[in-house]
């Protein structure tokens, strides 16, 4: 665990900083739980008054780098984009009245809709691949 003080004025006034500009909440709690370590506090009592887990504490106690801001962004955030727009929506909304008609109505050979088969039908309609478990979360 890093000392009571262990970080330089500078490091801490541009975390602080960070913590009252981010609009990110994870951010914020990174940036927290090393401003709070550097008060002295034990991972067990930041743990408890954040509400977060322990291994949390630990982790970012260790990989949250006050020299690099970047350190505390999710790396998902860039590539991490929503398949379902507001138009697959919409589409989708269409086809619970599909859903609501018998396979067959459609040429299949299958008499029951399943969260898979639904998924296959939206694809072939969007051009949009999700899984049935996708599927199944937005209906």
């Amino acid at each position: 665990m890093p000392a009571k003080n262990h970080l330089s004025p500078n490091q801490k006034q541009r975390l602080i900083k960070l913590l009252k500009e981010s609009d990110d909440n994870y951010v914020r709690e990174k940036v927290l739980i090393l401003l709070l370590i550097n008060d002295g506090k034990t991972y067990r009592e930041i743990s408890e008054f954040m509400e977060i887990a322990y291994t949390t504490v630990a982790y970012w106690s260790v990989h949250g780098d006050p020299d690099n801001l970047d350190s505390f962004l999710d790396k998902r955030s860039p590539g991490n984009f929503r398949k379902v727009t507001p138009d697959y929506e919409k589409i989708l909304i269409d086809t619970i009245e599909t859903i609501e008609k018998a396979p067959e109505e459609y040429g299949y050979e299958f008499g029951r809709w399943t969260a898979a088969r639904l998924a296959t039908y939206l694809e072939k309609v969007t051009g949009i691949k999700l899984s049935s478990s996708q599927i199944s979360r937005i209906l």
